[in-house]
C-alpha cells in the first residue's frame, strides 16, 4: 500500500509548527506568508498563504491583513507536532500490515500450489506404482489362524494379492494356496485403497 502524499502547504505548516514548538520560532514572532516562506520552501504565495491558513486554524498563529501572521501558541503548534507524528504511526502501521498479509496471502497461495503438486504426485505414484504392498501384523487372536490361503478363500474375500507372508523372522515370497496364516505373522499385499480394510476385517470383523 502506498503512503498518502501529503499536500506542500500542509507540509509547509507542519515544519513551521515543528519550528515554533522547539523555540526556533518564538510566539510573538512574524511571519510573512509571501516573502518569507514562498522564498524558503521554494513555493508559490498561494501555497504558502494555505500552510499559515491551516496554522491560524489551529490557533498556532493569528494573521493580520497586511502584515503577515504571528505565533500565539507554541503548545498549540506541540499539539499539531504530535497529532501528525500520531497519524504517521498509525499509516505506517497499516502500510506494515497491509504488506504482512499481502506476504500472507502470496505464502497461502504457495502453499496451496506446493500441496496440490503433492496431491498430484501422491496419485501419479499410486496410478503408476500400483504394487506398493500393504503391511498388516496379525498380533491380535483370531478364529481365522491357522488356516490355508485357499481355506480362508484370500482372494475372494479380501480382492487383494497376498505377496509376502513373514512368519518368525522369515519370509516366504509369492505364497501358495496352501500356506498357512499364523498369529503374529506379516502379511504384505497389493491392491486398491479398500485392501487394508478388506484383509483387517478377514480376520478381525
Amino acid at each position: 500500500m502506498p503512503a498518502i502524499k501529503q499536500p506542500r502547504y500542509r507540509i509547509i505548516a507542519l515544519r513551521i509548527a515543528e519550528q515554533i514548538s522547539s523555540g526556533q520560532l518564538q510566539v510573538g514572532t512574524k511571519i510573512h506568508a509571501r516573502s518569507t516562506l514562498a522564498t524558503n520552501f521554494g513555493v508559490s504565495s498561494e501555497t504558502a498563504r494555505r500552510a499559515i491558513s491551516i496554522l491560524e486554524d489551529l490557533d498556532i498563529v493569528e494573521t493580520h491583513h497586511g502584515s503577515g501572521a504571528i505565533v500565539i501558541s507554541r503548545e498549540k503548534a506541540q499539539e499539531f507536532v504530535n497529532s501528525e507524528s500520531d497519524a504517521q504511526n498509525l499509516q505506517n502501521l497499516q502500510t506494515d500490515l497491509t504488506n504482512q498479509i499481502a506476504e500472507q496471502q502470496i505464502g497461502l497461495v504457495k502453499l496451496t500450489q506446493s500441496l496440490n503438486d503433492f496431491i498430484e504426485q501422491t496419485q501419479y505414484y499410486k496410478k503408476y506404482n500400483p504394487f506398493t504392498p500393504y503391511e498388516l501384523k496379525l498380533v491380535n487372536q483370531s478364529s481365522m489362524f491357522d488356516k490355508t490361503i485357499s481355506e480362508l478363500n484370500f482372494w475372494h474375500r479380501t480382492g487383494t494379492t497376498l505377496v509376502g507372508i513373514l512368519h518368525e523372522n522369515h519370509l516366504t515370497l509369492s505364497p501358495g494356496p496352501y500356506a498357512k496364516i499364523y498369529q503374529n505373522d506379516t502379511l504384505y499385499f497389493v491392491g486398491d485403497e479398500l485392501s487394508y480394510q478388506n484383509v483387517y476385517n478377514l480376520f478381525y470383523e
